[in-house]
């Protein structure tokens, strides 16, 4: 016996927190009835509905990287029916993103059917670094470039960055390396915001110890177990 919402993480429908999140809202069945406590129990012979949909129980695990073009959401489906980045890995088996990019943000994303691993890397006290390459509208100045370096308060909550520095300088235009721990939607482009320079354009470059290495935009690769237990380490 185990609890529902890991059966449904490790089936690869979600990931365990959003499963919590399905079972309190009444979005699961168990053998026909809803089920809402998130204490409960289930086995192999149970019949599991996530928003009337039935669970697949599969074994196998997948773990892809995929260099993310511009112009496809970090989502399994869309109801705008905009492209979405499982549309560019060819397999039949349901994966799904580990976090998000926004639809115009490019780099460096994960997508898997782990629940589990999903969790640890996407759960904030894991502390999973994010490297980005923001360019932004007009130039830091010192005083600015260093108030980003020791934290700024977005929405209630200090965030700062591991690491930042400024690669290149334009007439109008900043190229930025920064590296995050946060997760929450739109962060790098909010800090930047919050010194008055809007993201012009926005790459995840590094997730992580892995790096894009050789991929084109819009390409992917498996990763190695080895690969995958590294990224286990950061529970």
């Amino acid at each position: 016996m185990e609890r529902l919402q890991k059966v449904i993480a490790n089936t690869g429908f979600t990931s365990r927190r959003k499963a919590e999140e399905l079972i309190k809202n009444g979005k699961v069945k168990v053998n026909g009835k809803i089920v809402t406590e998130l204490g409960t129990k289930v086995d192999a012979s149970d019949l599991i509905e996530v928003e009337n949909k039935v669970l697949e129980k599969t074994d196998r695990k997948y773990y892809f990287m995929l260099n993310k073009p511009r112009g496809y959401i970090s989502s399994c489906e869309d109801e705008k029916n905009r492209k979405t980045i499982v549309d560019l890995i060819g397999i039949e088996a349901r994966i799904y993103p580990v976090g998000r990019l926004d639809y115009d943000t490019t780099g460096l994303i994960l997508l898997t059917n782990d629940g589990e691993l999903t969790n640890i890397l996407t759960h904030p006290k894991n502390e999973v670094p994010k490297t980005y390459i923001a360019k932004i509208e007009g130039n830091l100045t010192l005083e600015e470039f260093y108030r980003l370096k020791k934290g700024v308060v977005i929405e209630n909550r200090k965030v700062t960055p591991e690491f930042i520095k400024i690669r290149k300088k334009s007439e109008n235009s900043d190229i930025v390396e920064i590296t995050i721990v946060e997760g929450r939607n739109h962060i790098v482009k909010k800090i930047f915001e919050s010194v008055n320079h809007a993201v012009i354009k926005l790459k995840r470059e590094k997730y992580g110890f892995l790096t894009l290495g050789n991929l084109e935009s819009g390409e992917y690769r498996e990763l190695s177990i080895k690969e995958v237990k590294k990224l286990y380490n950061y529970k």
